[in-house]
């Protein structure tokens, strides 16, 4: 088994290819320990000193560490992903799986929200997975769309420009009722 890896925006993830799917559907973000029952995969990686945020995407596992340097994690996260795809045991443990959160608009706004969840889902978020991350439609209010970052996004330090400048510059051309996004 041969797995690439991509340095993200985020220097604090890596991004692991294992050339295999990983995830069905969806993407599931897990930020701590106690969320790693959910996986044994993220439970190994959650034992390697340094790893503090494992994400599963269709095609790649984003690992973010805490502490330490990658030439140093790498060979044991390696390691830990190799073990579990050659061991054919499953990526989630029986019933788990990311509850979607709850999503806030007014009725009369719907035709705008669908609008806003296709320009996410078609140009956002395959953009976004590129970059080892997620990003999810949670609310539309006032003008403001909000949007929960996932993976290597939460936290990255060019975050804030790719809400300001990328998303929210797309979300008005074709959206003139948004004046703003902002992270939830």
């Amino acid at each position: 088994m041969f797995i690439q890896t991509e340095a993200t925006p985020n220097p604090a993830t890596l991004k692991f290819l294992p050339g295999r799917p990983v995830l069905e559907s969806g993407t599931l973000d897990l930020r701590d320990p106690a969320d790693a029952a959910k996986s044994p995969l993220a439970e190994r990686l959650f034992g390697i000193k340094g790893v503090n945020g494992v994400f599963f995407g269709a095609d790649f596992i984003a690992v973010s560490k805490s502490e330490g340097e990658w030439p140093q994690l790498k060979p044991a996260i390696l390691g830990a992903i190799m073990e579990h795809f050659m061991s054919g045991a499953p990526l989630l443990r029986e019933g788990e799986e990311e509850a979607a959160g709850e999503e806030f608009y007014e009725p009369g706004d719907a035709d705008i929200v669908a609008t806003i969840k296709d320009l996410i889902e078609t140009r956002v978020r395959p953009a976004v997975a590129n970059d080892g991350g997620d990003i999810t439609f949670r609310g539309f209010k006032d003008g403001v769309v909000y949007l929960h970052m996932k993976g290597a996004c939460s936290g990255c330090p060019s975050s804030t420009a790719t809400l300001r400048h990328g998303i929210q510059n797309l979300l008005r051309h074709y959206v003139p009722d948004v004046v703003e996004v902002r992270p939830v």
